[in-house]
């Protein structure tokens, strides 16, 4: 069996908060640096989803507010691939607008 590594590494100041958050894929061959992960985990053992959300400090809210209105579109184009569930991603994506709108992110349609 062909197995993958996807690595995090988060460097803490003295409060324990994160200032630099570095990854590596082993397939991609990639490093890179972020400022923000968010991990959602299935637990079939406990029937229950386990989540890591992490951010820099020097992370700015407008790139936050940037992040969540990606990551609402990503969460609904994924959902629709794996469920087949064609209407509720559509309302998915509505929601993502909408959040989109009121974070002055994107135009009002």
């Amino acid at each position: 069996m062909k197995k993958s590594e996807i690595k995090f590494i988060v460097s803490l100041d003295e409060n324990n908060l994160p200032e630099q958050i570095d990854w590596s894929a082993s397939d991609a061959n990639e490093e890179s640096t972020s400022k923000a992960v968010m991990i959602a985990l299935w637990d079939a053992k406990e029937n229950n989803t386990l989540r890591i959300d992490l951010w820099t400090k020097d992370m700015i809210i407008d790139e936050m507010k940037q992040f969540y209105h990606q990551s609402l579109l990503s969460m609904a184009d994924t959902f629709e691939r794996a469920t087949g569930e064609v209407e509720i991603s559509k309302e998915m994506r509505g929601f993502a607008q909408h959040f989109g709108e009121k974070m002055n992110l994107i135009e009002k349609k």
